[in-house]
């Protein structure tokens, strides 16, 4: 387990070697984060990870001789305790499917800016999910497109302040509603509690119990089954 004061280990994997240094340089000023090791192959990744033991695995998608998600496989097969987190340069809902599926936590485009890469990945180091909001968009939007025939119609919006959700109400409290219309927006925890005006210690009890009451395992799959329900809007 990590300790209070220590940092979070990365394992940076991608095979393009200026890619790399460049997010190591990003990753590394944040001063959470320390990239332990890094290599150009899925194959390497395996290797590194025995030896370093790290926190985190931040991976390009697309490599030679063993891509990511056939690494995110394996290593969510051996070291089920380890974050893996995916980059890519493609945004099709496709590539995300396969990437969660695999036991990714995270996936992430490489046109993100500096600040929402660091966001990202400190989303996930804390437990939770982060699939880029432009990725996620697409996701819903044809996982609604696929689930038309028995997904509620229903037109009944709640609206607090510029918040709109449809209502859960009978599993749910109103703020544990507005928090999973955030979540199906993409928002971080922190993005949450200035939206809400609440800590973000609050915005993970209210996720954490989102989670429970819902009985799924992390963030995405309690924004699939809000939309299958028609619980969020996709907007």
């Amino acid at each position: 387990m990590k300790g209070l004061s220590e940092k979070n280990k990365i394992v940076l994997i991608d095979d393009h070697r200026l890619f790399r240094e460049g997010m190591k340089r990003i990753l590394e000023m944040e001063g959470q984060f320390e990239v332990v090791a890094e290599a150009g192959d899925g194959a390497d990744a395996l290797k590194l990870v025995q030896n370093y033991s790290p926190h985190i695995v931040l991976m390009d998608i697309n490599m030679p001789s063993m891509n990511g998600v056939e690494t995110a496989k394996k290593l969510s097969d051996e070291y089920s305790h380890i974050k893996v987190i995916m980059m890519s340069i493609h945004d099709d809902e496709s590539f995300v499917t396969h990437a969660v599926k695999a036991g990714a936590s995270g996936y992430l485009l490489k046109e993100m800016d500096t600040d929402s890469l660091i966001e990202a990945v400190r989303v996930v180091a804390e437990g939770g999910a982060y699939i880029h909001p432009k990725v996620m968009n697409k996701l819903v939007t044809e996982y609604r497109r696929l689930a038309a025939v028995g997904v509620s119609t229903s037109s009944d919006f709640v609206g607090i302040g510029d918040i709109e959700y449809r209502k859960p109400l009978h599993l749910l409290t109103r703020r544990e509603c507005e928090v999973l219309q955030l979540l199906a927006d993409g928002r971080s925890n922190r993005s949450i509690g200035e939206q809400l005006y609440i800590s973000e210690k609050t915005v993970k009890n209210h996720v954490s119990n989102i989670l429970q009451k819902m009985n799924v395992n992390d963030r995405t799959q309690a924004v699939v089954e809000a939309i299958k329900n028609g619980w969020v809007k996709v907007r």
